[in-house]
């Protein structure tokens, strides 16, 4: 059985502010592209489809179009979770209907316990569900998710067929897996992870939530990571996808290419503005600016933007020169003090319409 693996596509996200709505769309293309090209039987998405419970509309319109070109177009056997960031009741209307297109869309801990049976392999669709939920179904005092996975995956067990391969399709913290900024984190302290030895008996599991594909190193249990860089701590990880050969017992990684990259650009004020260096630069990626000037700089932000769009900060590497320190002599003002802190501050002088406004804004202070 040939599968792609992917997860936390978290559609209508943004990053630092920018819409990820477009990126998204084609990214989600080139997931359809490689599934095609590799002839795999199905595409399995473990959780986070959107990045909101309540996703705007437009996120809504996305993620249908592209469902629906890969499984009422392309044909392709679908198989899905809903994770943390989902809401389970949104992304379960129309499920009854989905399985007659092979479009497998498990939302609540029941569903989990029937496998969906696809060539040679079992596959448990296990979606992100809270220590209540156990507590309810098993009728028992479940107070961790490790406690609750504990019964889960005994029950999930009891449903093995020997003669088949069996995959887990979850979305949870896997204990001694490593997270980056852009997770919301659903452990504390090691109480809600999940022991990895509980999972042994599966022949492949194939994990949502963290969204970098080396955050766990182990044989059989594999997070996919997320299709695109959500945070600046994953500007130097390859996103991509998992294809996974369960009858070979083998997964092979595949990266996926971005509309925009995020990256750390490091230069001087002077070469930033510098038209041979900007020109040889994606000026339209997602930027994180190492500025190696000390001094006060004006409308050093805005004229950055105009130059590179997708800034999503700006650091010193140096820091920031201390300016020098302003002292009101008896002979000065405090116009002359104000006039003088804002020549440091900017490199210009007071306007006289601006000179006028502050001395009436004085004046009014003195009069009170």
């Amino acid at each position: 059985m040939r599968f792609l693996h992917t997860a936390d596509w978290h559609v209508g996200k943004k990053f630092n502010g920018y819409d990820l709505l477009a990126d998204q769309g084609k990214i989600l293309d080139q997931i359809t592209a490689i599934a095609l090209r590799e002839k795999v039987e199905a595409v399995v998405i473990a959780g986070d489809l959107y990045d909101r419970t309540v996703p705007p509309v437009e996120a809504v319109a996305l993620l249908n179009q592209k469902i629906q070109h890969l499984n009422l177009q392309e044909q392709l056997p679908v198989l899905a979770i809903s994770g943390n960031h989902d809401s389970g009741t949104r992304l379960a209307t129309g499920s009854p209907w989905y399985t007659q297109t092979d479009f497998y869309l498990h939302t609540n801990l029941e569903q989990a316990f029937t496998p969906v049976v696809l060539g040679d392999t079992q596959f448990f669709l296990l979606p992100y569900f809270e220590p209540i939920a156990a507590r309810l179904y098993f009728d028992e005092d479940v107070r961790s998710i490790q406690e609750a996975m504990e019964l889960v995956i005994a029950k999930i067990k009891s449903a093995f067929d020997p003669q088949l391969r069996h995959v887990l399709v979850t979305h949870f913290f896997v204990a001694g897996s490593l997270r980056s900024d852009s997770e919301t984190k659903i452990e504390v302290g090691g109480l809600d992870s999940v022991p990895a030895e509980l999972l042994a008996d599966f022949d492949y599991v194939a994990l949502g939530h963290l969204h970098g594909r080396n955050a766990l190193q182990h044989p059989t249990i594999q997070y996919s990571g997320s299709p695109l860089k959500f945070s600046l701590s994953e500007a130097h990880q390859e996103k991509g996808v998992f294809l996974v050969d369960t009858t070979a017992g083998t997964r092979h990684f595949i990266p996926l290419v971005p509309e925009h990259e995020v990256r750390i650009l490091e230069a001087s004020y002077e070469e930033l503005l510098d038209p041979v260096f900007y020109q040889n630069q994606q000026r339209e990626d997602f930027l994180q600016i190492k500025l190696t000037n000390r001094g006060v700089i004006p409308n050093l932000m805005n004229t950055l933007r105009g130059i590179y769009p997708r800034i999503l900060g700006l650091e010193r590497t140096a820091g920031i020169e201390r300016l020098t320190e302003i002292k009101q002599t008896e002979s000065q003002s405090p116009e002359q003090v104000m006039a003088d802190f804002f020549y440091e501050m900017t490199q210009e002088k007071l306007t006289n319409q601006q000179s006028q406004w502050l001395e009436d804004s004085l004046g009014a202070q003195n009069q009170e």
